[in-house]
């Protein structure tokens, strides 16, 4: 009897196989190259790696087979792009918004968020939410980015002479206040060890998703919570949940204590025209959390749906953009003389602005600018993304089905050789304008492309803009560690596998100007 079940499940498992691979879509699907597949496994044992070296396989994989290749996990394909004639063809087409499976293990997390939802929701949520980013609003925004900066450098400052610093522990301690200020209108300060759980647990739940995505008999929440990895994603959800919860809250309260008159009239608030060179706070400062709170009020939202959307921007709105602020200080003090000519930069718009910082004199930065486009090729916030495209689609000459879980490789695609000469090198100059005419459209797309593209997009690079003119200003960075010699890992965002430390020399302590590090060193 036994025996009779084994061979009967051995032949439905051969049986299935040959269904998949056999048919008009597995036939479509294996004319794509890709590694050799095993039967029933697929391609599965290749990626039962440590993080660090399913980062360096894929890597290797997007070379051997470019420009698109092939993955089986156990029976679900998975097609792989780096070219930007595809990349337009997923991201630029209205009808492609649906995000792939990969997504469904953030649903714990974010819920049906912004990032992960799809459809009817995904507009209404977006349409919502696009406020929040609109120009005038973003103009009372950089009174929080000059406070924030004001308190890093003073932090650096109190500690005293040259300071060695992790960079991603520096940098998402000022992001994750900088967005708590600015889109949820919620103060972090005297709240450090509450800060801290949180910061640790969203990189505890990045190794979590990551070694759930690999094994596809963990995609079942049934399943993956009966195992230690799941029990330990259900404790980091109470932190990132209760430290969500506690903000909204906040913002709840002080709203009830002022009887929402605050929340009336938010649409003109956006609108209003406000003069470039006032930089003074306006008594009613917009954060996107009041849009929520507003649109729970008018029914438009319930209370998951604004945990969801607080959930998704405090994670999307601080580790990516910190993620950018440690690789371009990192790139920065690598290459003395961009730095040099970046501070020169900051220096004197400063000068002619009377030593204020103002909307118009971040946007006049156009060096300062294009080293940050420059890192964000090098090192983008999201090396990856997934899409679903609900029809059949021809991805570099091969037809793909509809339905077919579409993986974009934005790292590859920004270190292709074909569009970017002597790709590793760091040159800012890259994105002159005289440099950037005829270049591929999709060959740059650090904050996605197409409908689906980074809402904050203008948000980070006004916050990036700040905080790295700030400490330009009042430091050299000099290097303790180099990106030649980092590993990098599988994760939501491009990370390191150690940390990554620069020496911050005020400027004041230096007696050499123009080069940087040698007091103090």
């Amino acid at each position: 009897m036994i025996l009779a079940i084994l061979s009967f499940i051995v032949v439905a498992v051969v049986l299935h196989f040959f269904i998949i691979h056999y048919t008009k879509h597995g036939r479509l699907i294996n004319a794509i190259p890709g590694p050799q597949v095993l039967p029933v496994f697929g391609n599965l044992f290749s990626l039962q790696l440590s993080p660090m070296d399913l980062w360096d396989t894929i890597r290797n994989f997007g070379n051997q087979y470019y420009p698109v290749y092939r993955l089986w996990g156990l029976t679900f394909p998975m097609v792989n792009i780096r070219h930007p004639d595809d990349m337009e063809t997923i991201l630029g087409n209205p009808r492609f918004i649906q995000k792939s499976h990969v997504y469904n293990l953030l649903l714990p997390w974010f819920g049906t968020g912004l990032l992960t939802s799809t459809g009817r929701k995904w507009q209404v949520r977006r349409k919502i939410l696009t406020p929040a980013f609109h120009f005038n609003v973003l103009q009372q925004f950089v009174d929080i980015f000059i406070e924030e900066g004001d308190r890093l450098i003073q932090g650096l400052k109190d500690e005293g002479g040259p300071v060695v610093k992790d960079l991603v522990q520096f940098c998402s301690m000022h992001t994750l206040n900088v967005i708590c200020e600015t889109a949820m209108g919620t103060s972090l300060k005297d709240k450090g060890p509450f800060e801290y759980k949180y910061r640790k647990a969203v990189h505890d739940m990045g190794e979590v998703l990551v070694y759930r995505l690999t094994r596809p008999w963990f995609h079942l929440d049934y399943v993956f919570q009966l195992f230690p990895e799941g029990w330990r994603q259900s404790r980091l959800l109470k932190i990132l949940h209760g430290f969500t919860k506690k903000i909204i809250q906040e913002r709840k309260e002080y709203h009830d204590q002022t009887n929402g008159r605050y929340l009336s009239g938010l649409e003109d608030d956006v609108s209003q025209k406000k003069k470039e060179d006032d930089v003074g706070i306006r008594k009613r400062r917009l954060a996107m959390l009041d849009l929520l709170i507003a649109a729970h009020r008018n029914n438009q939202i319930d209370d998951d749906g604004i945990r969801e959307e607080v959930d998704t921007f405090m994670f999307r709105g601080h580790d990516t953009t910190a993620m950018c602020l440690c690789f371009t200080i990192m790139l920065l003090a690598e290459h003395k003389e961009i730095q040099e000519r970046a501070r020169a930069e900051m220096i004197s718009v400063m000068q002619e602005n009377d030593g204020k910082i103002t909307l118009s004199s971040l946007q006049s930065l156009s060096y300062l600018e294009r080293c940050i486009k420059e890192s964000l090729r090098l090192y983008p916030s999201v090396p990856f993304i997934s899409r679903l495209p609900e029809t059949d689609v021809k991805l570099s000459n091969y037809i793909v089905p509809a339905n077919t879980i579409t993986h974009v490789h934005i790292v590859d695609l920004h270190r292709d050789p074909y569009y970017w000469p002597n790709p590793m090198v760091y040159d800012p100059d890259r994105f002159l304008p005289e440099n950037m005419h005829g270049r591929h459209p999709y060959s740059y797309v650090p904050f996605s492309a197409g409908p689906r593209n980074c809402v904050g997009k203008r948000f980070a690079m006004l916050e990036l803009k700040t905080t790295l003119g700030l400490l330009l200003q009042n430091f050299y960075f000099e290097p303790c560690d180099y990106l030649k010699d980092a590993r990098f890992i599988t994760d939501l965002v491009i990370r390191a596998s150690h940390p990554l430390r620069t020496k911050f020399i005020p400027i004041e302590q230096s007696s050499t100007h123009c080069a940087p590090g040698v007091e103090g060193t």
